[in-house]
């Protein structure tokens, strides 16, 4: 990808020195020069000027690849949720190398996915993990380092038996803690780099929509404009990320209200509108994966796949728990149901659960 930093493309580490005092740091900086202007800055002649040119933009050229590379690849490109209902639909788990989401209302265990994923990362192999640290951006402040300890001693109590294990675990999980759109774009402009340094596995961005929805107002000319190229461009560079180096990304977003008859759709009488995943249709589109979560009362919950390239349209119960997220094991057989687009697909939020005497004594 054009915005991969020039040491990353095989140039000399003395060259992108001399570079570097022009601002050319990156492939995009080189490339939207002519060799004339390389030529100058970087003290070379014309013709090495332009074999500079052609071996960064082979560099950053998307390589050939066919039928047969990719599921030769098939067997390592899946990492475990640790919910083994949910990896047999997805034929192993998380898709590595593309972009999953998950999409809900607020309660529904979002971030505690993410937390429950970023330590199934850090596990060893033979566990289940990737033996590897993660990538954690929050733009909620939701992340909760005492929750992610909880989630690790109570779901893998076998493994973290010991003090040094639970802290070398949290070491392994960077927070980056990124509150503006700009923000988190320079965020993960940079990512690659820390990626490589920390031997990141898994990148963890909690949540796509809460800077976006915060910064835009849609009612207002060109927002719309700006917020589809913010969010465009931030998921082409995920992409680029998850596929350059076969690593899966996770994402959460919010919901919204759709205005509009949904065939299917409950609603209230007289109403309208339905709940759907915000960020609307084309953004639907930018994921490889969607999970929806969603309300059934006010201990269970549902998780459905709306979008997946193996997976079918299914749904799996499920509650939250110490140990994170958890699938009964009378629930977690997958019931198929109609799917639709996973732009417009109703969510089930929370309108008010009946509480007796005895629940609110005990709250």
């Amino acid at each position: 990808m054009a915005t991969r930093a020039l040491k990353r493309s095989g140039v000399p580490q003395e060259l992108c020195e001399q570079l570097k005092r022009h601002r050319i740091e990156s492939c995009k900086d080189l490339l939207s020069l002519t060799p004339v202007e390389v030529m100058l800055a970087a003290g070379m002649s014309y013709q090495k000027a332009l074999e500079l040119l052609r071996s960064v933009s082979k560099a950053v050229a998307p390589p050939l690849t066919t039928a047969l590379d990719l599921w030769g690849q098939r067997t390592n490109s899946c990492f475990s949720t640790s919910l083994p209902a949910l990896d047999k639909l997805l034929r192993g788990g998380l898709p590595c190398g593309t972009i999953t989401e998950v999409a809900g209302p607020s309660g529904c265990g979002k971030t505690q996915l993410c937390l429950m994923l970023s330590v199934v990362a850090t596990l060893p192999k033979h566990l289940g993990g990737l033996d590897s640290s993660v990538i954690y951006i929050d733009t909620e402040s939701a992340f909760s380092a005492e929750r992610l300890v909880e989630i690790g001693q109570s779901r893998f109590p076998d493994h973290f038996t010991c003090k040094e294990r639970v802290q070398q675990m949290a070491g392994r999980v960077h927070l980056f803690r990124e509150l503006t759109c700009q923000d988190v774009l320079n965020r993960l402009e940079r990512l690659e780099e820390d990626l490589i340094t920390t031997g990141a596995g898994l990148i963890i961005l909690d949540s796509v929509a809460s800077v976006v929805r915060k910064e835009f107002d849609t009612t207002l000319p060109g927002n719309l404009m700006h917020r589809s190229n913010l969010l465009g461009h931030e998921a082409s560079t995920l992409k680029y990320l998850a596929h350059q180096l076969n690593i899966p990304v996770v994402l959460t977003n919010q919901v919204t209200t759709h205005v509009g008859d949904q065939g299917s759709a409950p609603s209230a009488e007289g109403d309208s509108g339905f709940v759907t995943a915000a960020l609307g249709n084309t953004w639907s589109h930018s994921v490889n994966t969607r999970f929806i979560v969603q309300y059934v009362d006010r201990v269970q919950r549902q998780i459905l796949i709306a979008k997946s390239p193996v997976a079918p349209f299914a749904v799996l119960n499920y509650t939250i728990q110490k140990q994170g997220i958890c699938v009964d094991g009378k629930d977690s057989h997958e019931t198929v149901y109609e799917g639709t687009d996973p732009g417009l697909q109703p969510i089930r939020v929370q309108t008010g659960f009946n509480l007796d005497s005895t629940q609110l004594d005990s709250v």
